[in-house]
């Protein structure tokens, strides 16, 4: 998945950071991630330590972590279901055919019509099978993880969800096919929640607490507002041209918000060693950041120079923009 400040490119280095401070050995660690978005992070140390905690307050995130975090245990006749979930006949009355596809007459499309009634299908199809008990906890989440990720693979959009494109993409053209998002198994248990990140942070202890939290202005909830849409599937009357819900609004994401809810986070936070993933794009400054954490217990800084994430054409045209420092901030509280 395309996703804002992702940190797939970056995963071996955070891993490599965090074992120089805290040890090669991670086995008896609880390791928490919470600010998770697809849960990158909390994938490359779910095999490190004794458990994992991921959190985001977005339901596309958390459909997300429930299935490649928290499932570790073999699913069996997983792929059956898939396969009948890919082979049922395509309905018209869904959600996201009525309000996201040209067809239906909404004046949108974000999906072409065939997609959007096979996103609904298998949608609807889901939930009835948990609402009848034929599919337990974890064969949900990893269903409903398949379809997030099978459908924003064709869906009609630059980058993100935050406006749909006038033509069809060639990869939005496509017949979506239900892939299967599979997951790593082990024998550790591992938690995910669906909570504000200074609210829980109360509630939760660990060893290791890794933060990414949202650099500036973006809204995660307007940005990839149809994964959340699908994943919830509830309704409600889509607003304006993009067909926007009501959305959760970060203070992260606000400038005047950040350095207080930043603080009030490493505060409270019950971890020895807190990480955070920062770039030099982001509302807090290099400075601003050493003299919060620095409050708090012995701090270090580290950076490594890649590639930016690229939200629209101005951005890849813009050979300036191609790169941008990651800082990692360190705090051995």
């Amino acid at each position: 998945m395309n996703y804002i400040g992702s940190k797939f490119t970056l995963s071996s280095w955070i891993e490599g950071e965090v074992k120089k401070v805290v040890g090669e050995d991670l086995s008896r660690k609880i390791f928490c991630d919470i600010f998770a978005g697809t849960g990158t992070i909390g994938r490359t140390f779910k095999k490190e330590v004794k458990k994992v905690i991921a959190n985001d307050l977005e339901h596309y995130s958390y459909v997300l972590n429930k299935n490649y975090i928290q499932n570790s245990q073999e699913i069996y006749d997983k792929e059956e279901y898939i396969r009948e979930l890919d082979s049922l006949p395509l309905r018209s009355d869904g959600f996201i055919y009525r309000y996201y596809c040209l067809g239906s007459g909404s004046g949108r499309q974000y999906f072409s019509n065939t997609n959007g009634k096979k996103i609904d299908t298998i949608r609807l199809k889901i939930k009835e099978w948990r609402e009848k008990e034929k599919i337990d906890s974890a064969l949900y989440y990893y269903l409903l993880a398949s379809l997030l990720e099978s459908a924003d693979k064709v869906a009609n959009i630059a980058s993100v969800y935050g406006a749909f494109l006038k033509n069809m993409k060639k990869s939005a053209l496509k017949d979506m096919v239900l892939e299967s998002a599979d997951f790593m198994k082990n024998h550790n248990r591992h938690q995910v929640f669906n909570k504000d990140s200074n609210e829980l942070i109360k509630e939760i202890k660990g060893d290791i607490l890794y933060l990414d939290p949202p650099y500036n202005h973006r809204q995660y909830g307007a940005n990839y507002h149809i994964l959340n849409t699908i994943s919830l599937y509830e309704e409600f009357f889509p607003k304006g041209k993009t067909g926007l819900p009501n959305y959760n609004h970060s203070p992260y994401s606000k400038k005047a918000k950040v350095p207080s809810v930043f603080e009030e986070l490493i505060k409270n936070a019950n971890f020895k060693y807190i990480f955070l993933s920062y770039n030099n794009e982001g509302w807090m400054s290099k400075n601003d950041i050493k003299n919060i954490m620095s409050k708090y217990g012995k701090y270090t800084l580290v950076q490594k120079e890649h590639k930016r994430f690229k939200a629209n054409k101005a951005d890849m045209g813009n050979h300036k923009l191609n790169k941008t420092f990651e800082y990692l901030h360190i705090l051995e509280k």
